[in-house]
């Protein structure tokens, strides 16, 4: 079996896609699976992780549509060498090359490839409801109703990353009608372990070195509730100067980013160290106290997995989507943002906790990880769905 996946950007910076891509190839590779990228990142770009697979990159795309007629080309010359063509995200031009590519190989009367979606979470009502995306909702609607639903229902399958993620997509579109869904579930390595990691953190964060700390690790986004967490941990400090300290962990090159780094100016405690990968990635997770994701919505939230992973009890909004599966293994705290100070509380709590709690919290967020997360069983869950289609 061949398959290519196809999405916008294989950046880190990007977001989740494609970390978890990098995380399940591996063990596509080991059911004799051959998997390969093909994305609209320039050509020289470099990330700065080192790939085992091929990845083809046809350039970037106009506007934030992303619009490349080079990857239609792309796709129209290479499609056919391939089993199943996996599209990783909505809203941007990869989704409708492979539609009209499809669309014109059949014409041909050509045997073409089987075309799975991926929405992401994309599908969320959350982003046609936020009163700050009035506009953004009405782009949505138009391009749902031009381009978006045609490539939804004529796909082979949907598949989603949890239930909830499924259950929501449902809620969000008229004429929403994929021919099969299915929730395949969404997983991640078993981090690896070293005492370098955590001098790899401190030498991006020398601040908190032998320091107690609060750990958000994610895009510095609107959507996150970076602006929360800062003002409720903010009115904790006016309260008690003798709390863990938070690093705020993410691309610090945008405009809101800038605006947080603001916010938090007057408070010695916060830290931005910018975008952490690789070792000082996993030496801040390994060192935190807890780690925190107060969204305003996320479908899946890979760094809280990875933090699962390392034994690191989790704060999560019920926002996001896997809240439900971290509730029920109890290894964290989950906060309705609906709610009066409830950030401010749950903060509260995690820093009273006794060294013990915490510990207890971060195993049953370890067994939460094993029972759900572990990037092996949902990988071979993946591979016998598409064996099924």
């Amino acid at each position: 079996m061949k398959i290519l996946r196809v999405i916008s950007s294989m950046h880190p910076s990007k977001g989740g896609p494609c970390q978890g891509i990098r995380n399940a190839i591996p063990y596509f590779r080991e059911a004799g699976i051959t998997s390969e990228v093909v994305c609209m990142d320039d050509s020289d770009s470099n990330y700065p992780v080192v790939d085992d697979f091929t990845i083809y990159k046809v350039g970037n795309g106009k506007t934030s549509y992303q619009y490349q007629p080079k990857l239609l080309k792309w796709l129209e010359n290479n499609i056919l060498n391939y089993d199943f063509v996996i599209v990783h995200g909505l809203w941007q031009y990869h989704n409708l090359a492979v539609y009209k590519t499809i669309k014109l190989l059949r014409k041909q009367n050509q045997k073409t490839p089987k075309v799975i979606i991926m929405p992401h979470g994309m599908l969320d009502p959350y982003f046609q409801k936020a009163t700050d995306r009035k506009w953004k909702a009405l782009r949505n609607e138009i391009v749902w109703t031009f381009i978006e639903k045609k490539c939804i229902n004529k796909a082979d399958a949907v598949f989603f990353t949890c239930e909830e993620e499924m259950r929501l997509a449902a809620t969000t579109f008229k004429s929403y009608n994929p021919k099969k869904v299915f929730n395949v579930g969404y997983g991640i390595q078993l981090p690896p372990d070293d005492d370098d990691f955590r001098e790899a953190f401190y030498k991006r964060c020398p601040a908190v070195e032998n320091q107690k700390y609060l750990l958000f690790l994610s895009r510095i986004h609107e959507k996150k509730g970076v602006d929360l967490l800062i003002n409720a941990y903010n009115e904790l400090f006016q309260e008690n100067q003798d709390l863990p300290d938070l690093v705020i962990a993410g691309p610090i090159i945008s405009d809101y980013a800038q605006k947080m780094i603001q916010l938090a100016s007057k408070n010695p405690k916060i830290h931005f160290p910018g975008m952490l990968t690789s070792s000082a990635k996993w030496g801040a997770f390994y060192n935190c106290e807890a780690y925190l994701l107060p969204s305003h919505q996320e479908n899946f939230g890979i760094a809280i997995v990875e933090a699962m992973a390392c034994k690191k009890p989790v704060l999560v909004t019920k926002n996001v989507n896997i809240w439900s599966e971290i509730q029920e293994g109890s290894g964290g705290w989950i906060i309705d943002l609906e709610e009066k100070n409830t950030l401010k509380k749950a903060l509260s709590d995690i820093i009273t906790k006794s060294e013990e709690s915490l510990l207890t919290m971060g195993y049953k967020a370890f067994e939460t990880y094993q029972n759900n997360f572990d990037v092996k069983a949902c990988a071979n869950k993946f591979i016998e769905t598409l064996k099924s289609i």
